[in-house]
């Protein structure tokens, strides 16, 4: 009987090559790369990233404290919202932000990556910064009451002096640092409105001032410059100091800077005044403000817009020389009013508090 035959497949085995010795450095190299690459989008990057922050119904309160109180003057509990604005910083002197971060945020449609340097001059510190803040929002406040009660037709004093001068300024030389100026060209400068009609009604004409320096009075006489704008300046920055007839007090800590400005007005007046300047709607909206009423420019609108329409805001009050920052950047829901001065922006907040349309309203 025949028996079958099976067949085994054989392969010899092959020889076992040399490991390339290369290979050790390529996977070392690989392991290197990957570690620095990790390492890398850690570092510090010298940018500053700008996002929406949280926004402060400057009639309600904050922390079971009302955000405005008033001493010494009939006030009127108002409902609505007037919120100011806040933009988040990180970076720069705030502490640093790396890489990732600044990746990120390029990536984020509701936030900006800024050069440090065009945000914050070299060698600024953190007390620096706090400083200027504070600073700027005493100053804010001030301007803020004082706006408020030339609004309400209430008496006050203001002094202006000479805190510094602009660049190639016009005065500089026959001005000094704490000079206050009494008169322009005869008339009493009650406020800085005041010297700026004065300068603007002489086209350009030598300007006499009247000051006191270091307590004894004098007359100097200064040739404005005009300006890109077509107005006549001084080239000073000015310091003001006010007298007002009653105590209104602002308790909002761990927010500097002068953009709530016109918002602090805004809801002054509506505590100092019967009835609801809102009629009981959501309104936000930035800007810094002078003692005249004058609305000016801020920083990072973008991002508060976004921030008021995330705190269900419907309306948002924008100074007009922002408006290039606000087209494109308006959240769905959230209407822009554009506004140059106080007087606008309490009539715009009045309209639309009392059910009049936006369309009627400039906007951006």
């Amino acid at each position: 009987m025949t028996q079958p035959v099976h067949f085994e497949s054989y392969s010899p085995e092959e020889p076992t090559r040399p490991r390339d010795p290369r290979f050790r450095a390529m996977a070392i190299s690989g392991g290197l790369a990957v570690v620095l690459s990790a390492a890398a989008v850690l570092l510090p990057a010298p940018y500053v990233i700008e996002a929406p922050g949280p926004t402060f119904n400057t009639i309600g309160e904050v922390d079971g404290q009302p955000l405005i109180t008033v001493a010494g003057r009939e006030t009127f509990p108002p409902e609505g919202e007037l919120d100011l604005t806040t933009v988040f910083v990180s970076g720069g002197p705030n502490g640093q932000v790396n890489v990732l971060d600044t990746l990120r945020a390029w990536a984020d449609p509701v936030e900006n990556v800024v050069p440090e340097q065009l945000v914050y001059p070299e060698g600024t510190t953190p007390s620096d910064v706090q400083e200027q803040n504070a600073v700027a929002m005493t100053s804010s406040q001030e301007s803020a009451i004082a706006a408020a009660l030339s609004h309400e037709d209430i008496d006050f004093t203001e002094e202006l002096s000479v805190a510094g001068f602009a660049e190639d300024s016009a005065s500089e030389g026959i001005l000094r640092s704490g000079d206050v100026l009494r008169s322009v060209d005869g008339r009493p400068i009650e406020d800085i409105d005041v010297l700026r009609s004065t300068l603007a009604d002489a086209g350009g004409a030598p300007a006499e001032l009247a000051i006191v320096r270091e307590g004894a009075e004098q007359t100097v006489t200064v040739t404005p410059k005009e300006s890109e704008a077509g107005g006549y300046q001084l080239g000073i920055v000015l310091s003001s100091t006010f007298d007002f007839p009653f105590q209104v007090t602002i308790q909002l800590d761990n927010v500097g800077g002068p953009s709530a400005g016109t918002m602090f007005a805004l809801g002054i007046i509506d505590t100092l005044t019967e009835g609801d300047l809102t009629g009981g709607r959501h309104f936000a909206g930035t800007g810094t403000i002078d003692s005249a009423g004058a609305v000016g420019p801020i920083g990072g609108i973008a991002q508060k817009l976004v921030g008021a329409r995330s705190s269900g805001a419907e309306f948002f009050l924008a100074p007009a020389d922002n408006c290039g920052d606000v087209v494109g950047h308006i959240p769905d829901g959230l209407t822009v009013v554009k506004v140059e001065t106080l007087d606008d922006a309490v009539q715009a907040v009045e309209s639309l508090g009392s059910g009049g349309d936006a369309s009627g309203l400039p906007s951006c």
